[in-house]
């Protein structure tokens, strides 16, 4: 498959993030199509959203541990080395798989607990995975902005995440 994301989507207002999470909605479905791999599609949406969403430093999945399930551990990612175990009590990723909720950070260095794996990340969005009724992932950006992420950006990656796990297989 030959596939060249947009250079990078236009986040600069409203009307531009808006069309932009449909252009990254679109893409999503279009890497995904005729594979079903869980590694494969993590990775590639990984990819597509790092190459293709402004102002990020890191985008990747955190997988719940199959052996120890108030744990996640490193899966799919683009960006810097990163930490590699988090237990469900600590930062902003343990807060979204314990609560099973979104998490919008605007300012990291505010947050309780928050875990520094660059710090030059200054603020975060965290979205839950959650596939066959249960948790399987969160998905989790930073940015070196402060603020980076507001509600449209939760609403515009939890659309493209939900084509995302509605086309893979978590068995």
């Amino acid at each position: 498959m030959s596939f060249e994301p947009t250079p990078l989507l236009d986040m600069s207002s409203p009307e531009a993030k808006r069309a932009s999470y449909d252009t990254l909605l679109a893409q999503t479905q279009a890497i995904l199509h005729g594979e079903r791999d869980r590694i494969a599609n993590l990775a590639q949406f990984a990819a597509l959203v790092y190459n293709s969403v402004p102002t990020l430093n890191w985008a990747g999945f955190y997988l719940v541990n199959p052996t120890n399930d108030r744990e996640l551990v490193l899966g799919p990612f683009q960006g810097k080395v990163a930490c590699v175990r988090i237990s469900f009590d600590r930062g902003v990723c343990g807060a979204a798989a314990r609560t099973g909720e979104v998490q919008l950070v605007e300012d990291v260095h505010a947050f309780p607990g928050h875990i520094a794996c660059d710090a030059a990340s200054r603020s975060e969005l965290v979205v839950p995975v959650i596939a066959n009724g249960r948790l399987q992932a969160v998905f989790d950006l930073d940015s070196p902005e402060p603020a980076r992420f507001d509600a449209q950006d939760a609403a515009g990656f939890s659309a493209a995440l939900a084509a995302l796990i509605n086309g893979t297989d978590w068995a």
